[in-house]
Order: C-alpha cells, then structure tokens, then sequence
C-alpha cells in the first residue's frame, strides 16, 4: 500500500506554491498526480534556481523541487484543438484537478466548473485565487506578498517607517494546506453522495483567517495600534534580543510564564506592580518589560540564556540563519527534511510531510519530474496511440 489515496488520480495544472503544493501534500499520501505544463517548462519551474545548464540557462530550482515531489509531468499546449481533447481525457480520468489560474484563463482551458462537472460529475475541481471568485477584485491578480499586505500584517510587523512582509511565503502554504483540506472533506462527501463540487481557496482569505486575531481585536476596539517590530503588544516578553554572540526569541503568555521569567531575570518587583497585572497589562507595558529583558541578554551568549530559560520552562530559541536552521540537531532527529536526487543538480533537501500519521503516513516516494518525462506513458493511458503521440509532438501539442 502507497498511501489512503492511492487510489486517487489529480491532474494538477498549478503553478508556483498553493495549487502545486496542494496536490504535493494528496501524492504525499498515495495519490497518482499529474503535472501538466507547457512544453517549455512553467515559469516556477526555476524560480530560485539550484544551478546553471551548459548554455547558461537556469536549472531547476528550489521552489520547483518543494512542491513536485511524487508527481508526474506531462507537457501540453492546452489551448489548441488537439490539447484541449487531452485536458477533457485528463478530466474524465480524474478525482481531483487542481488549477490555480485566474477565471477566465479556467474557462479558456475548459477548466470551469461547470465544464469539468459535465465531463465527470464525480470530479472536485480545487481552484485558488488571489482574492476570491466573488467581489470587486475578482479578477485581479496577486501573490502572496500582496495578500500579507492586504491583510494588515505588513504594517503591524514592520516599525512606523516601514512596513514589513515575511520572507516566508505562508499565504500560499497556509492555503495549500487549507485547499488539500476542503479536498480531502470534499473527497469524503462525494462517498456519501457520488458527486464531486467546487472547492476554492483565496490568498486574501487565508492572509485574513491567519490575521484575524488582531482583526477582530481592531473591529471591536477601534485601537489603531503602530507597528512594534517584534515586539507583542498583547503580551510580555515576546520579543527578539540580541544576546552576546546572536539573537535569541522569547515568547510569554499567561501569569505562570510571566512568573517564571521574572523570577529568572531578578524582577520580582513586577509581581505587584498593577502594570504587569495580566497579558493585556503587561502588553500595554511591553517596551517596559522588553528593555529589561534585553539587558538581562545581552549579558549572556545565545547558548547561556537560552540554556537558562529552559531551566525555567519559559519558551525560548534561537534565531537562525538558514544554514543553522536546516542543521539543528531537532530538525534533523525527527526528519523534517529528506533529500531527492535530482539529475544535473544532485542530492538536495525538501521539506517532508508535515502531518505525521502514525498508521498511514505521508512519503517522498520519488523525485519531482523531469519535463515532459512521463508525457508518453500519460498520453498511451488516456488511449492514444504511439503514432497519434508521435503527431502532437511532431505538431508542438506536447
């Protein structure tokens, strides 16, 4: 057995990060995915390159390797007669078609709901857009960066003078996820009921779910609260302090945290003092309570402070480099990385599974494709023959 869904076929036609890692996460767990992309290669196929070809032009790169493990690739122009009879078989063959393509470039390829339910009522098509199917900017276009913007968390992560995104891109993984969800509970309904649906994921609405805390905070209170950098301003200490020879994060919630790290750093005194009373207290007052912890690291090494916090069972780490975080001694105990073998580039590391099931769980099972590699065994299975394959590639159809 390869997974709980091994018997489940995805015809994903997404690019960049939430539709193809929505359709990494379903072939983590069995499914059979099939990539389709132009014949030239989708643009994210070497975003963040890994390497340079013999005539200079970019290998594959990180972003490719993250999110097209376990898939499949098949080379198609779609928007011709001949690939759009592919794109219909491909849907009449499918479970699942994931596409995160703006609507009207979905309705072109015949890859509108409505299209695709008539060619097989059991499919669930998972579409993602920047800012929904409904509303006035439907029909924008967007990434990632613009959801966090939009969303509120840029300004209130930056300083006064300049707002802040992360370098994270967790609006479209926070939406794959989301996506691979909705499909799964879509997957058990059509169970129940024999039909697939329309599952849809946005960029702006996760950004905002993630957010809404402090949306929701600000719809009730009309704070208009400034940006603080790290800084929490509902709680303290939660905050980033240089220590000797680094940086160092410590997160504090809740009385019998606050208790603990007050006890540690020698400022007892905050214990009866009504501006340190509660969480909202303490984050009204947590420039306060920051400028004395980071007096207490700055006299210590990142190890030292972060080895007595610890002690005090007050939530704490270090703030690390890249090439710190993918070599710490827990990341690579529990295997949060495997490595893939990738011609012209070698052995690299992409991130595993990230749910573990004990019973049923996650796998790389292969590298992600070279492209077009798997055009001529998709095409035979969808009833071509090799003369007919031989065609549409001698007419630039794949």
């Amino acid at each position: 057995m390869t997974g709980p869904l091994e018997d489940i076929r995805v015809i994903d036609f997404g690019r960049y990060i939430a539709g193809p890692y929505c359709a990494a996460l379903l072939g983590d767990f069995g499914a059979e995915v099939i990539r389709v992309e132009k014949r030239e290669g989708r643009e994210d196929r070497t975003l963040v390159s890994l390497g340079e070809r013999d005539d200079g032009s970019p290998r594959e790169g990180a972003m490719f390797l993250q999110m097209n493990r376990n898939k499949k690739s098949l080379t198609l122009d779609p928007m011709c007669d001949q690939g759009r009879e592919v794109v219909r078989r491909l849907v009449k063959s499918a479970d699942v078609v994931v596409a995160n393509l703006p609507g009207e470039t979905l309705k072109a390829m015949g890859l509108d709901y409505e299209t695709v339910s008539a060619l097989n009522p059991r499919v669930i098509l998972a579409v993602v857009s920047a800012f929904g199917l409904d509303g006035p900017y439907a029909s924008r276009v967007g990434f990632d960066g613009v959801a966090q913007a939009m969303s509120g968390s840029c300004w209130y992560s930056g300083s006064a003078d300049q707002p802040m995104r992360s370098a994270s891109s967790y609006v479209d993984f926070g939406t794959a996820s989301l996506l691979a969800f909705g499909v799964m509970t879509a997957l058990r309904a059509r169970a129940q009921t024999g039909r697939g649906q329309l599952v849809e994921g946005a960029l702006l609405r996760t950004a905002m779910t993630y957010f809404s805390p402090l949306l929701i905070e600000e719809a009730v209170l009309h704070l208009d609260r400034k940006p603080t950098l790290n800084r929490n301003q509902n709680a303290a200490p939660h905050d980033v302090f240089r220590a000797k020879d680094g940086w160092i994060t410590v997160a504090v919630n809740g009385d019998p945290l606050f208790r603990r790290v007050a006890s540690l750093i020698g400022a007892e005194d905050w214990l009866g003092d009504p501006r340190f009373a509660s969480d909202k207290a303490r984050g009204d007052h947590s420039e306060i309570v920051s400028r004395r912890l980071r007096e207490w690291c700055a006299a210590r090494t990142c190890a030292e402070a972060i080895a007595a916090l610890e002690a005090a069972r007050v939530p704490a780490g270090p703030v690390y480099r890249p090439r710190e975080a993918i070599e710490d001694a827990q990341v690579k105990a529990a295997g949060f990385f495997v490595d893939v073998d990738y011609p012209g580039i070698g052995r690299a590391p992409v991130a595993a599974t990230p749910v573990k099931l004990q019973a049923t769980p996650g796998s790389v099972r292969s590298r992600p494709p070279l492209l077009g590699e798997h055009t001529a065994a998709v095409l035979a299975e969808l009833g071509y023959s090799p003369a007919e394959i031989a065609a549409m590639r001698s007419g630039n159809v794949v």
